[in-house]
């Protein structure tokens, strides 16, 4: 199972995911529970605000689900998608941004 995580990884730095986006992704996915962020701070030794973007940027890839919670404060836990997703996403991504272009080029 190792060796796919790694095929894993090294697919999603080809596209731009940065290393400690996916420390972030593998630690959610390994804890398999809900997280704040600054339980992620704690766990990796980041700092609050690079966690907060890296996660922005891996909810908004589709590697990440977020909830809002409201325990006296409004705020969200992570939680990551599992691997089977993630490339089910990505190949839909990829797919839909062939088919624009392909529009594209019919139009010419």
């Amino acid at each position: 199972m190792n060796d796919i995580y790694q095929k894993l990884e090294s697919l999603l730095r080809s596209m731009g995911v940065k290393r400690t986006e996916l420390r972030i992704y593998r630690l959610l996915l390994e804890k398999k529970r809900p997280m704040r962020v600054t339980e992620i701070v704690k766990e990796l030794g980041i700092s609050e605000r690079s966690v907060r973007e890296h996660v922005l940027s891996l909810y908004r890839r589709g590697m990440l689900k977020r909830e809002l919670i409201q325990q006296g404060w409004l705020g969200y836990t992570y939680t990551a998608v599992s691997p089977g997703e993630l490339l089910e996403n990505l190949k839909k991504y990829i797919l839909d941004r062939i088919n624009e272009i392909e529009k594209e080029l019919i139009k010419e």
